[in-house]
């Protein structure tokens, strides 16, 4: 809808004054003043649907309770609830231009989804936009509400829902990663630690634990999730409930259980839980978590895949671009790197949330705002991550077997495996001279006749190196 496709205005007032508003605009006058007063950032709730969705939602739940304790009349609660259902399902969503960081502690977004679904339910009831006297955003759409308890609600809702959203996102990535392992599970390799040659183990062991370290992440998200599930509608103000009346908090839950189906919770302390937002900081956590962890996979990819001549070259990574404006015929790990940036965004984005949410002070958290914006962008960020992460990186990456086994051939460490075999005498004697001479331990246990190549090669098979066996072959010491 295009606020300003006729130019025509009308006027509405509030506390400050009188002002024209498009007349096209089914926001009014204190959106008006949010959009002129933030102009902030870019984020602009109209890019945050499922936030638009839990604020429909809020409205709708409130409009239930409020018409049983006859607050509201049937065609009031009628108009509110299909307006509100109108957003739900995605609607006049452009009707929302408020900057998602602002002042007032989320008093213009409150208030944009009060006048947006007041003017939409007077249209219903067969009325002008801004005759507020048969259906007003304060009295009716707000009624037994502050910003205090109706905002944090939303972004509950709202995050709760993008939650759900993330995890099969997530989900399909370890999927990914746990195919490799599988693909992998025969290819043997060097594993390291501190940089250093280790022991032998399988490129699909490296692949699996890479889906391992992801999966654990989701009982933490699920975990930092169920917060939102509590809510304090109903605490108005300040967590006294005043403006409501008794039984309207109940009321109000049944309403959101009944329509997310959700099992939403009322605060047992609402004083306490008005100034609390601590979900949010344990959200954004949660998901900081796994952006450590993707950190650790993607320097991985791009360690083990280096090269293609001069590294580690373990396998190769999907080109999907040129990797130089003068190099011709270098290709760069673009996908793990935008990865990376992600989550230092993310982690960045969590300690905004951390900062905002050691704010509050007295009744209140005025910095609500921005620690929405942080956990939703966030999400997103994780989810358009992963997938590209999944589709233009994992899903495409060819292992290079020769090279892995080559490495292991001529590596120090894979003496560690034979030490059980030949003892840690002859263990060191081989490494010593490996050392000295550059010649690989694998051929020169073959040199020294300690062990035969079908004895050596069954000790370095991949099926002896995913987990402690018991080789027949008798020891050599």
């Amino acid at each position: 809808m295009d606020t300003k496709l006729t130019g025509k205005t009308r006027i509405e007032s509030d506390l400050i004054g009188a002002r024209e508003i498009p007349a096209e605009a089914l926001y009014g006058v204190q959106t008006l003043r949010g959009i002129e007063n933030f102009s902030i950032s870019k984020f602009r709730l109209s890019e945050y649907p499922l936030f638009i969705k839990g604020l429909a939602i809020t409205k709708m739940a409130a409009a239930m309770a409020n018409f049983e304790l006859g607050l509201l009349t049937v065609e009031q609660k009628d108009a509110i609830i299909a307006a509100c259902g109108e957003i739900i399902d995605g609607k006049h969503h452009d009707q929302f231009p408020v900057d998602m960081i602002q002042g007032g502690a989320g008093t213009t977004t409150n208030m944009n989804a009060n006048e947006v679904i007041a003017n939409r339910a007077l249209e219903l009831m067969g009325h002008e936009r801004g005759e507020y006297q048969y259906c007003s955003p304060n009295d009716h759409v707000n009624c037994s509400q502050s910003t205090n308890d109706a905002y944090p609600t939303a972004i509950h809702i709202g995050m709760y829902f993008k939650h759900l959203q993330l995890l099969p996102h997530l989900e399909e990535l370890i999927a990914s990663f746990r195919k490799k392992g599988e693909e992998f599970s025969r290819i043997i390799k060097m594993g390291r630690t501190q940089l250093e040659d280790a022991v032998p183990m399988t490129l699909g062991q490296t692949f699996n634990g890479f889906a391992s370290i992801l999966q654990d992440e989701i009982a933490h998200l699920n975990e930092a999730a169920a917060d939102f599930l509590v809510v304090n509608m109903g605490a108005t103000a300040i967590g006294t409930g005043i403006c409501a009346e008794p039984g309207y908090a109940e009321k109000c839950i049944a309403a959101l259980r009944e329509i997310t189906g959700w099992d939403i919770r009322l605060s047992s302390d609402l004083v306490g839980a008005t100034s609390d937002t601590s979900c949010l900081v344990g959200y954004a956590s949660a998901m900081k978590r796994v952006c450590v962890k993707m950190n650790k996979i993607c320097n991985d990819l791009r360690l083990l895949a280096s090269g293609p001549r001069c590294g580690l070259g373990e396998f190769n990574l999907p080109a999907m671009q040129p990797g130089s404006s003068i190099m011709p015929g270098k290709v760069n790990p673009v996908i793990p790197e935008v990865m990376n940036q992600i989550a230092y965004k993310v982690m960045g984005n969590e300690l905004c949330v951390t900062m905002a949410g050691e704010a509050a002070q007295m009744e209140l958290n005025a910095m609500e705002p921005v620690m929405a914006q942080c956990c939703f962008e966030s999400v997103d960020l994780l989810i358009n991550g992963f997938d590209t992460l999944r589709t233009r990186c994992v899903d495409g990456i060819i292992a290079n077997e020769d090279r892995c086994r080559e490495e292991v051939h001529h590596s120090i460490g894979v003496v560690t495996a034979l030490n059980p075999v030949i003892g840690y005498k002859n263990s060191t004697k081989i490494a010593k001279e490996a050392l000295e001479t550059g010649v690989s331990v694998y051929q020169l246990v073959l040199d020294h006749g300690i062990l035969t190549k079908e004895e050596l090669d069954t000790i370095l098979s991949p099926e002896n190196m995913i987990k402690p066996v018991k080789l027949d072959i008798k020891p050599r010491r």
